[in-house]
């Protein structure tokens, strides 16, 4: 079957995530890797009202994302695409470091301009995802404290089904100390 090679950064670097029933079953993990030029930002609206993972472009020459690369069956992108939703755009064309010198060319989801807020705050159970995934993955220490000092809230609605779903795939994770309730 054939594959496209996706970029993830933020919540779906949880395999638990991405291979949700509702995601992509078929992802299998290539490495991990880096994009130069962006920096990782949780200021995209999601449609809960908090702020989410984004790629945000950066002159800065030492600025990079770091993320997981996956291969996925191509009859899949159509999904996530779906579960992106409208305010991010597909790049298929990102280039990606990957750690042992290779580099590759990946698809990557990216914030519309304009469904940026730099307002927003992450729930407390995003950021665990992303953070549970940098874990899993073993990025640089660095990047992982960096996703760890981003400010949070607690979500008002602590019966949200995308919390719910959240805290499930955390707790097959084994990362339920990441979140509390």
């Amino acid at each position: 079957m054939a594959t496209f090679t996706y970029f993830a950064y933020g919540s779906n670097m949880l395999d638990e995530r991405l291979r949700h029933r509702k995601r992509c079953p078929s992802a299998r993990v290539l490495g991990t890797g880096w994009a130069a030029g962006w920096r990782l930002g949780f200021v995209k609206r999601g449609a809960d009202g908090s702020g989410k993972a984004t790629m945000l472009r950066s002159p800065g020459a030492a600025d990079r994302v770091h993320g997981v690369l996956f291969a996925i069956d191509l009859a899949e992108r159509a999904i996530l695409d779906r579960v992106e939703g409208p305010d991010y755009a597909r790049l298929d064309d990102l280039a990606v470091d990957v750690d042992g010198g290779v580099r590759a060319l990946a698809s990557v989801y990216v914030a519309r301009d304009g469904a940026i807020d730099s307002t927003l705050v992450a729930f407390d159970w995003y950021r665990a995802l992303v953070i549970a995934g940098a874990r899993r993955h073993r990025l640089p220490a660095d990047v992982i404290a960096e996703i760890e000092s981003v400010p949070v809230c607690r979500d008002p609605n602590p019966a949200r089904e995308q919390r719910l779903i959240a805290l499930e795939q955390l707790a097959a994770a084994g990362c339920t100390d990441l979140v509390e309730g």
